[in-house]
């Protein structure tokens, strides 16, 4: 009888391999994937990554706090906020009136090289 509650419970020998420590591994690498996950997102969005990656890291709150970095993550387009590409930059300044169509034309193409 032993053997058997041995066997039920992951104890030593031929139990379940996603029981007892395994489980515990298995939810580690999960919890581990998902902070890594938050990091690189939180990175792109100009938030702080290791924090959140930190917060989601802690069993049982991690949960909580990842449905609030969900919540509260900024939306809109990654990368560093009101952040202007070099193109979009010549394209205000023509829309402006500050530059000539030849100088957008020109300006465009050697961007675009």
């Amino acid at each position: 009888m032993p053997y058997m509650m041995d066997y039920m419970w992951g104890g030593s020998g031929y139990g379940f391999p996603l029981s007892g420590l395994g489980m515990m591994i298995f939810w580690l690498l999960i919890f581990l994937v998902i902070a890594w996950l938050v990091y690189r997102d939180a990175n792109s969005r100009g938030m702080n990554g290791l924090l959140w990656a930190i917060l989601v890291i802690i069993p049982m709150i991690g949960v909580l706090f990842l449905v609030i970095y969900i919540i509260i993550r900024e939306t809109g387009p990654r990368g560093t906020p009101g952040e202007l590409s070099p193109l979009d930059i010549v394209k205000e300044r023509y829309a402006k009136g500050e530059i000539t169509s030849e100088q957008f034309q020109k300006m465009s193409e050697d961007l675009k090289k």
